[in-house]
């Protein structure tokens, strides 16, 4: 054999058996190093608040033999419906068009000589739905028996919510870790160690959860209007936090 390829060969066995050593003193002394004894729990905090703001579903349906006669009457419904809403102080940027649509309207035939015929279209129905954003939960009630008036005869549905959460979520995160703290000391001291510095903290997606408390109902100056509770809204938050622990 060349001498060259001799040399080359000791020079690659060498620096094989330097990194097979290497790797042996690292892993020998990661097996000498403890791992940091650590605990994780979960902490949960809830924070509740009056809403501010409620979203406001409105329909208007009608019926008629054609579709542009269904139509017609639709639109004009709905034309004085909005003007109602704008007239009590909803701006235009509180008002979106969340569902319309034009629907058949059939009748099934008796059968004829034991076969059934098609069913026969006896009309059409037209639905324009409104999402109303309001902001004076005050006018809540009269919007609403304004809107019936005047045409709405679909919809109704009301959530309530909050315009600015920052408050009341910072509110729910201190509950929160404040009861991760009290779970993982009992934890700790349950064990006979003593708990240390935070490692981590995670926050899960707060979450609203209406709770409807009937406390508040329209004004005295509506008497005739729509009833309305708000209730609170519960916003709660999860956080996951890691501790070390010390010996």
């Amino acid at each position: 054999m060349p001498s060259k390829s001799l040399s080359k060969i000791v020079m690659m066995a060498t620096v094989c058996a330097s990194v097979l050593f290497q790797s042996g003193v690292a892993g020998a002394q990661d097996a000498r190093t403890p791992r940091e004894a650590v605990i994780s729990v979960a902490g949960k905090g809830e924070a509740s608040v009056a809403p501010d703001m409620a979203m406001l579903s409105l329909a208007v349906v009608r019926n008629a033999k054609t579709a542009d006669a269904a139509l017609a009457a639709n639109n004009a419904a709905m034309k004085e419906v909005l003007a109602s809403l704008r007239n009590a102080g909803v701006a235009d940027r509180d008002l979106q068009t969340s569902n319309f649509s034009v629907q058949p309207q059939y009748r099934q035939q008796e059968p004829k000589n034991g076969v059934m015929p098609p069913p026969e279209v006896v009309g059409y129905e037209v639905s324009n739905m409104v999402t109303v954003r309001v902001r004076d939960l005050a006018k809540l009630g009269g919007l609403l028996d304004s809107s019936i008036k005047l045409g709405v005869n679909q919809g109704g549905q009301i959530s309530f919510t909050n315009d600015k959460t920052d408050g009341v979520l910072s509110d729910a995160r201190k509950a929160a870790v404040a009861d991760a703290m009290v779970k993982a000391k009992t934890l700790a001291e349950a064990a006979g160690v003593k708990l240390g510095r935070v490692i981590e903290i995670t926050e899960a997606t707060p979450f609203v959860m209406p709770e409807p408390m009937m406390r508040m109902a329209a004004p005295k100056a509506q008497n005739d209007s729509v009833p309305i509770a708000s209730g609170e809204n519960s916003y709660s938050v999860t956080v996951n936090v890691t501790f070390a622990l010390e010996q």
